[in-house]
Protein backbone atom coordinates (compact mmCIF):
# COMPACT_ATOMS: atom_id res chain seq x y z
CA UNK A 1 0.00 0.00 0.00
CA UNK A 2 1.21 3.45 -0.87
CA UNK A 3 0.00 6.30 1.35
CA UNK A 4 -0.06 9.85 -0.01
CA UNK A 5 -1.01 13.23 1.40
CA UNK A 6 -4.13 14.68 -0.20
CA UNK A 7 -2.38 17.08 -2.59
CA UNK A 8 0.46 14.77 -3.70
CA UNK A 9 0.95 14.58 -7.46
CA UNK A 10 3.42 11.69 -7.68
CA UNK A 11 3.96 8.26 -6.20
CA UNK A 12 7.22 6.31 -5.96
CA UNK A 13 7.13 2.59 -6.71
CA UNK A 14 10.10 0.29 -6.16
CA UNK A 15 11.52 -1.95 -8.86
CA UNK A 16 10.61 -4.99 -6.72
CA UNK A 17 6.97 -3.87 -6.53
CA UNK A 18 6.85 -3.48 -10.32
CA UNK A 19 8.47 -6.89 -10.90
CA UNK A 20 6.06 -8.56 -8.47
CA UNK A 21 3.12 -6.93 -10.24
CA UNK A 22 4.34 -8.09 -13.64
CA UNK A 23 5.13 -11.65 -12.50
CA UNK A 24 1.86 -12.13 -10.60
CA UNK A 25 -0.64 -9.91 -12.43
CA UNK A 26 -3.72 -11.73 -11.16
CA UNK A 27 -2.75 -11.48 -7.48
CA UNK A 28 -1.02 -8.06 -7.29
CA UNK A 29 -3.15 -5.02 -6.50
CA UNK A 30 -1.60 -1.60 -5.96
CA UNK A 31 -3.49 0.04 -3.10
CA UNK A 32 -3.22 3.83 -2.94
CA UNK A 33 -4.39 5.60 0.20
CA UNK A 34 -4.83 9.37 -0.06
CA UNK A 35 -4.85 10.90 3.41
CA UNK A 36 -6.24 14.31 4.38
CA UNK A 37 -7.56 16.05 7.51
CA UNK A 38 -10.96 14.36 7.21
CA UNK A 39 -9.58 10.84 6.88
CA UNK A 40 -8.51 8.71 3.97
CA UNK A 41 -9.56 7.47 0.57
CA UNK A 42 -8.47 4.01 -0.57
CA UNK A 43 -8.25 3.08 -4.27
CA UNK A 44 -7.10 -0.15 -5.93
CA UNK A 45 -5.23 -0.37 -9.23
CA UNK A 46 -5.13 -3.80 -10.87
CA UNK A 47 -2.29 -4.49 -13.31
CA UNK A 48 -0.86 -0.98 -12.92
CA UNK A 49 2.43 -1.51 -14.79
CA UNK A 50 3.12 -2.43 -18.42
CA UNK A 51 6.85 -3.02 -18.57
CA UNK A 52 9.83 -3.96 -16.47
CA UNK A 53 12.16 -1.08 -15.55
CA UNK A 54 15.78 -1.15 -16.72
CA UNK A 55 18.09 -3.32 -14.63
CA UNK A 56 19.82 -0.39 -12.86
CA UNK A 57 16.56 1.34 -11.89
CA UNK A 58 15.68 1.04 -8.18
CA UNK A 59 12.38 2.95 -8.25
CA UNK A 60 10.05 4.75 -10.63
CA UNK A 61 8.07 7.92 -9.97
CA UNK A 62 4.57 7.83 -11.45
CA UNK A 63 2.07 10.61 -11.89
CA UNK A 64 -0.57 9.82 -9.28
CA UNK A 65 -3.47 11.16 -11.32
CA UNK A 66 -2.75 8.81 -14.22
CA UNK A 67 -2.59 5.78 -11.92
CA UNK A 68 -5.85 6.83 -10.25
CA UNK A 69 -7.58 6.94 -13.67
CA UNK A 70 -7.21 3.13 -13.66
CA UNK A 71 -8.30 2.79 -10.03
CA UNK A 72 -11.41 1.35 -8.49
CA UNK A 73 -12.86 1.56 -5.01
CA UNK A 74 -12.45 -1.47 -2.75
CA UNK A 75 -15.39 -3.87 -2.95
Amino acid sequence: MKGRIADATTITVTRNEILTALNKPDSFILAIAKIDDSGGNLQYVRQPFRQEPDFEVTCVIYELGKLLLKAEAPS
